[in-house]
């Protein structure tokens, strides 16, 4: 049967825990040791007993391999700096470079430097300008029918405006010629009623027809011939029979 899985925690029996201690720790110095060896590192290695036993293995030393701890851990902003300096030199190379070809691809999308270009280089520059020309163009026609639609309905609703106001003006005329035939209306009957310039007391009009009833007494001049029996057939009228 293989050995089983040992379950990691404290062992309480303390003659147990002291040579499980004892036993694990000669196979850790050990194993610092081989490593150091073999595979030619620096190894430093420190236990600490529960009785406050210190056990020690420097394969070139502790205190050097301390030293050479204490220089990585509380030096390492020196580095870092550096390092992001390298870092920030390469980016600041790459950025310089692209900036030279992008000025290099604008003279040539200007026509400028093109002596040192090979034909392949032309033609690829050349469909460059085509297909910059082509989006252009649709650009170009696309703000076109924008602009057109947009002249479109203004029209419309200038046309909506023009219709309310012809539509304004013509009630208002007919008001208005209403009003003119009310007033040459009003003129004309009170012309009906104005008086004669020649008249100057509407009293002094000449009298019309009189219609006389009943008897008048009729004065006879002296020295007519006439009857006085006809003078008084002539104006005598009889009242009416009421």
């Amino acid at each position: 049967m293989g050995r089983g899985r040992v379950e990691l925690k404290r062992i309480e029996n303390k003659i147990n825990r002291q040579v499980t201690f004892s036993k694990r720790r000669n196979g850790l110095l050990k194993k610092a040791y081989e490593l150091s060896v073999l595979c030619d590192a620096e190894v430093a290695l420190i236990i600490f007993s529960s009785r406050g036993k210190v056990y020690e293995f420097g394969s070139a030393g502790i205190t050097k391999t301390l030293e050479r701890y204490q220089r990585c851990c509380f030096t390492p902003q020196d580095n870092s700096i550096e390092r992001e300096t390298q870092s920030w030199y390469q980016e600041v190379t790459k950025l310089k470079a692209k900036y030279e070809s992008l000025q290099r691809t604008q003279r040539h999308l200007l026509g400028e430097d093109l002596g040192p270009l090979s034909v392949k280089e032309l033609q690829n520059l050349e469909k460059q300008l085509e297909g910059a020309l082509a989006l252009a163009r649709q650009r170009k026609t696309q703000i076109m029918f924008e602009q057109m639609e947009d002249l479109r309905k203004k029209e419309c609703h200038l046309g909506e405006l023009n219709k309310q106001l012809k539509y304004k003006l013509e009630a208002e005329g007919q008001s208005l010629a209403i009003q003119d035939l009310w007033n040459s209306g009003a003129a004309d009957g009170n012309s009906n009623f104005a008086l004669h310039p020649s008249q100057s007391n509407p009293l002094d009009c000449d009298p019309g027809p009189v219609l006389q009833i009943g008897y008048h007494h009729f004065v006879q001049a002296e020295g007519s011939s006439v009857p006085r029996s006809m003078a008084i057939e002539t104006n005598f009228m009889q009242g009416w029979i009421l």
